[in-house]
């Protein structure tokens, strides 16, 4: 039984790391350690919160502060960062577990880690090819290197995002890595369906789900995405309607069960990403049985080795060829949906979760003191 009683963890509502957040939450309650749910970004939903209402060793406490990538956050940063100690004060954690950037530069009176989900400028570089303009992104700059800087330790879940985060910030103290873990329970069985699914948020580039709207008409089956259209401030990477045509299909945004439910009908699934520091949805997709069509980036050839095929994010006519060349051969696609299932059994919660208890222990054992640079605990 881990020495570690009770973490101070945020999350956002908005995006992935809600889901990691859970899973991780849940993963860690054999370990004896319950954690104090700080949100930010948006409230939860009734679904979200029943979600969370599920998970015993939880305590969720939750506000609509803006996240640090928002449009004119700061104030809302600093009542946020406020919020956060009160909260350190109230619920006495060992450790805090922050799950972005900014708040990683508060006085905390235990040790810290900060976790390097994504970042704008890994995003804006993967995404345009530049640097993000300073002009817009230098005080946002600044917050995450200051927080980053005074983590005592800063954990990514692939070694490239670990390096992006070096490379746009500065060398970084301790690090290292611990990959996402993710478990759907009981997968139905269901037969597939000769289609092919993307998850994703629509208005993201990142995503590039516009490569799968170009070549959508030229192939023989049904492409469905599942995902957010439109997110208030943000324009889409294309008009879903004008690019669809008939053979692309938007599923809007499905709840938990629902997507589980697409990913175990579906035979492939695509992600042509730009930018995908892990990538959850291929994740729970290769648990389901879906052969994978991914971008040709670090992160993803990290994760996937040879389970998955790669496809150059700016190349549609590989990414038609590709796909057509799956859906044709049902041998190969049979063995790459196994490749698949097998290296997705390897990301499970349990594991994450004792890589996390094992970076606990060494904070815990070293006070706030900042310990030496880390190897991969994964």
């Amino acid at each position: 039984m881990s020495r570690v009683r009770r973490i101070l963890m945020t999350a956002d509502t908005v995006g992935g790391v809600w889901t990691y957040a859970l899973e991780l939450v849940r993963a860690l309650q054999p370990h004896g350690i319950d954690v104090a749910l700080a949100t930010m970004g948006s409230l939860p939903t009734e679904e979200q919160l029943e979600e969370a209402s599920e998970v015993a060793n939880l305590e969720l406490f939750s506000s609509n502060y803006r996240l640090e990538w928002m449009d004119d956050p700061w104030p809302d940063v600093t009542a946020a960062g406020d919020w956060l100690l009160e909260l350190e004060r109230q619920v006495q954690p060992d450790v805090v577990h922050l799950n972005g950037y900014a708040h990683g530069a508060l006085p905390w009176d235990v040790p810290t880690c900060v976790i390097a989900h994504s970042c704008v400028l890994s995003w804006w570089e993967a995404v345009h090819g530049v640097n993000a303009p300073d002009k817009e992104w230098a005080r946002y700059s600044a917050a995450v290197r200051r927080g980053l800087q005074a983590a005592d330790v800063v954990v990514a879940p692939t070694a490239a995002m670990l390096s992006a985060t070096e490379r746009h910030y500065g060398p970084l103290g301790a690090s290292t890595v611990i990959p996402n873990g993710r478990d759907l329970g009981g997968i139905n069985s269901e037969r597939k369906r000769e289609c092919i699914l993307c998850a994703g948020r629509i208005w993201d580039e990142a995503k590039n789900i516009r490569a799968l709207a170009e070549v959508a008409p030229e192939l023989p089956w049904p492409v469905y995405v599942a995902g957010e259209q439109r997110q208030a401030g943000v324009a889409s990477a294309f008009e879903f309607s004008a690019k669809a045509g008939r053979q692309m299909q938007s599923l809007g945004k499905l709840n938990p069960q629902a997507l589980t439910k697409w990913f175990s009908i579906a035979a492939i699934y695509a992600l042509p990403a730009k930018y995908e520091p892990f990538g959850l949805s291929a994740l729970e997709a290769a648990l389901c049985g879906c052969a994978l069509v991914l971008g040709d980036i670090p992160s993803l050839r990290e994760v996937w080795g040879d389970a998955a095929i790669y496809v150059p994010p700016s190349n549609t006519e590989i990414l038609k060829s590709e796909l057509l060349h799956l859906l044709r051969d049902e041998e190969h696609r049979l063995e790459m949906s196994t490749k698949a299932h097998r290296v997705a059994q390897q990301y499970t919660p349990a594991r994450m979760a004792a890589s996390y208890v094992e970076l606990y222990e060494l904070l815990l054992n070293r006070g706030t003191s900042k310990p030496a640079k880390l190897e991969a605990v994964a």
